[in-house]
């Protein structure tokens, strides 16, 4: 089972007070700003689908993928609860950002909360990126976010504890973090208890994500292989050159218009 598969089951509650509204905003205003017209949206990873619901309710058609079965319950109940009009813009599947391939292109491609981070290999950084390029249509973008090298390299990730809890639920989370400097590689141990507030029972689990940290020119390279030109390279949820000290940067690669490449 994906390690996404125990995650899922206190995703929302461990991500409550992520701004989801403001960060689809963001990434809002930059299709308008790279796509003007633009109306549909492939989410790579859309994990318990906050930001989809969100682009649905911004007025965009949006299918979302992941491989976690768990994820995509969370999203498919996530979507019941919306007003009928935008939860007929919302569809989710089952889809690995790496190998992934529908019928149809889409105005613009999605990977939100470091799924590209989450492509640790060299083949599976440039397979995602394959995959959206093959769904933009002409003139698309590709928008996504990712730990910044610099900033990883000069604050490294620490030993962190996390706790929290809802009516539900209670979590209790230990991240401890190991650095793989050769492979540009994060590798997070994670210890978590996860409370039933009415039975009192505890389940442990034992999760690890490999996060790689990346770098302008990699990436830059690895979206022009994929045929797609760097448009955008700014600190996260602004338009501020990123610095050592930025650590979540966004990248937008945009599809040859047509008549153009």
């Amino acid at each position: 089972m994906s390690v996404f598969g125990a995650y899922s089951r206190y995703y929302d509650l461990l991500y409550r007070d992520k701004d989801y509204p403001a960060e689809a905003r963001y990434v809002h205003g930059l299709i308008q700003h790279h796509a003007p017209g633009a109306h549909s949206i492939l989410e790579l990873g859309c994990g318990t689908g906050a930001h989809a619901a969100e682009f649905a309710g911004l007025g965009y058609e949006v299918h979302g993928i992941d491989a976690s079965q768990g994820m995509l319950r969370g999203a498919e109940v996530r979507k019941s609860r919306l007003a009928f009009d935008v939860a007929a813009r919302l569809g989710f599947s089952t889809g690995d950002a790496r190998s992934f391939r529908a019928s149809r292109q889409f105005d613009v491609v999605t990977a939100l909360f470091h799924v590209v981070s989450y492509q640790v290999s060299n083949e599976d950084l440039s397979q995602t990126f394959a995959t959206a390029a093959a769904h933009l249509a002409p003139g698309g973008i590709f928008v996504f976010d990712f730990w910044y090298g610099p900033a990883v390299l000069s604050d490294p990730p620490v030993v962190r504890v996390k706790r929290l809890e809802d009516a539900a639920t209670r979590v209790l989370r230990i991240a401890e973090p190991t650095m793989h400097f050769n492979e540009n590689v994060a590798e997070v141990a994670y210890h978590v208890l996860v409370t039933d507030q009415a039975s009192g029972q505890t389940e442990e689990i034992q999760e690890l994500h490999r996060m790689r940290y990346l770098f302008a020119p990699e990436l830059s390279l690895g979206l022009r292989t994929a045929g797609l030109e760097p448009v955008q390279f700014s600190a996260w949820l602004s338009d501020d050159t990123p610095t050592h000290r930025t650590w979540n940067v966004v990248m937008v690669g945009r599809a040859a218009p047509v008549g153009e490449g």
